[in-house]
């Protein structure tokens, strides 16, 4: 005869969570234990979380042609003069610059084809203007740029057509579409005269055909606005030129910098009416008295007028360096702010100061960059360069500083890795722009900036990709990839 047990549920669920709890505790016991394996690699970010990409820079240096300082240099031979101009273009590549400012426009002459000044005497080097090259030096000189990633900016000097010794030495003669009324000559300085209304108009008519003719990414003006006597000598009185068009300023003071203002309100407005995605920087000495009373240059009221997109203070002064980048980190990125930093021999700075200006710069949200003066010393100031590579490990991305003309770049897709290598698909005209970190709580670093759509991923870590449009606007970066 069969016994029967009576089946009882709750000893039956005890039973099992019992055996559950022991090959918890048991679990936990192995992983305390000495020599069992490590953890494996960390897993694949949660989805959504982001690296932490770098700060974007403009790194960029000046090219001189005005007395031949940086370029031509002597050399007169069309393709000399391209060889060493594309050895400077080198150099920034290797230095992971991505901007290069040229003097295209030093002394009331040109370094292209132009309808209002004669072409370079540093053109040719036979001692007279207006002897064409042969080749058009501008197209040249933006095309190899561009080939290189560098953006291009054309350095322009607005009022200035001659310098001499002294009275003992003519000035050169003027272009035929020049008229003699329009300019002043100083003992030392020869320049357009700024309280012309004509001559103002002059110097936008300039920019105009330079932006409509090229495809430059900015215009650039330096420091040289009215003349210092200390170095114009015997200044020529403009009581006539105040008593003529000087209605409404109460000082001849405020006409001079009235004048300047106009000047440059006019170049800022045919800009943004003729090719509104160039950008417009100034670059005034770090000085603001001296900028306003000597130069006439008022740029606390370009800024406060949103009449520039950059200004960049020459900062040459080293030991209080700090205080004047402070005196500028006003204007909230209206305009932006870069820096111009001097590694010429007589005010280089040592590399450690060199690189204690550039991490302040970094430190500073609305610093965007860094402008070296000038291009030939990164051939010979060896230790600074040296320090400038130390910095700049990868390469950086511009920010967008102008007015927005392209469309908003759209975000890369299909981001993946096949074996060591990053693929993904843009649309548009853009670049893309690849991070790489091993850990995503540090800072990313770039890896390419490219018009491709795959890079080399060999290495383990972390991968994103971001795309870049015309107006250097960035798109949001992918969800970061472990390879």
């Amino acid at each position: 005869m069969e016994t029967f047990v009576k089946f009882n549920p709750m000893k039956r669920f005890n039973y099992f969570i019992s055996i559950v709890l022991f090959a918890v505790l048991l679990n936990a016991c192995k992983k305390d234990k000495p020599g069992n394996d490590p953890d494996p690699d960390p897993p694949n970010p949660p989805a959504g979380e982001e690296m932490i990409l770098p700060k974007k820079q403009m790194r960029a240096a000046w090219i001189a042609t005005v007395y031949e300082l940086d370029w031509p240099m002597g050399a007169y031979d069309m393709a000399a003069q391209k060889q060493k101009y594309i050895a400077y273009l080198d150099k920034f590549k290797q230095l992971n610059m991505n901007a290069v400012f040229v003097q295209v426009k030093g002394m009331g002459d040109a370094f292209y084809n132009s309808p209002y000044e004669p072409w370079s005497v540093a053109i040719k080097g036979v001692g007279t203007r207006g002897q064409d090259p042969g080749y058009d030096v501008l197209k040249f000189m933006l095309d190899e740029a561009h080939a290189r990633g560098l953006e291009f900016h054309a350095w322009i000097n607005p009022f200035r057509i001659a310098t001499r010794a002294s009275n003992a030495t003519p000035y050169p003669a003027l272009h035929p579409s020049i008229q003699p009324g329009w300019v002043v000559s100083h003992e030392k300085w020869q320049l357009y005269n700024p309280a012309i209304p004509e001559a103002r108009q002059r110097l936008a008519d300039i920019v105009k055909d330079i932006i409509t003719k090229y495809d430059v990414d900015g215009i650039h003006m330096d420091d040289y606005f009215y003349p210092d006597p200390s170095s114009a000598g015997v200044m020529v009185s403009d009581a006539t030129d105040y008593a003529t068009y000087g209605a409404g300023y109460a000082t001849i003071q405020d006409f001079r910098r009235g004048n300047v203002d106009k000047a440059i309100k006019g170049v800022y407005d045919v800009i943004v009416a003729n090719k509104p995605g160039v950008v417009f920087s100034i670059s005034p000495t770090s000085n603001f008295d001296y900028n306003k009373n000597t130069l006439y240059a008022d740029i606390v009221k370009w800024a406060t007028e949103g009449w520039m997109d950059v200004v960049i203070p020459q900062i040459y002064q080293h030991s209080d360096f700090g205080t004047r980048l402070n005196n500028w980190d006003m204007f909230n990125n209206k305009p932006y702010l870069m820096v111009g930093h001097a590694i010429y021999t007589d005010l280089r700075p040592t590399p450690t100061q060199l690189a204690n200006e550039l991490n302040l710069i970094k430190s500073k949200k609305a610093a965007v960059g860094s402008l070296f003066y000038s291009a030939k010393y990164l051939n010979t100031e060896t230790d600074l360069v040296a320090k400038i590579a130390e910095m700049y490990t990868s390469p950086a991305v511009i920010p967008f500083l102008g007015r927005a003309v392209a469309p908003d770049p759209a975000a890369p897709q299909n981001v993946r890795i096949e074996g060591n290598t990053l693929k993904w698909s843009t649309s548009g005209n853009v670049r893309s722009v690849v991070y790489f970190t091993t850990d995503m709580k540090s800072e990313a670093k770039i890896l390419t900036i490219t018009g491709s759509t795959q890079a080399d991923a060999a290495a383990t870590g972390f991968y994103s990709v971001s795309t870049l449009n015309a107006d250097n606007k960035e798109s949001a970066a992918s969800k970061a990839t472990k390879k």
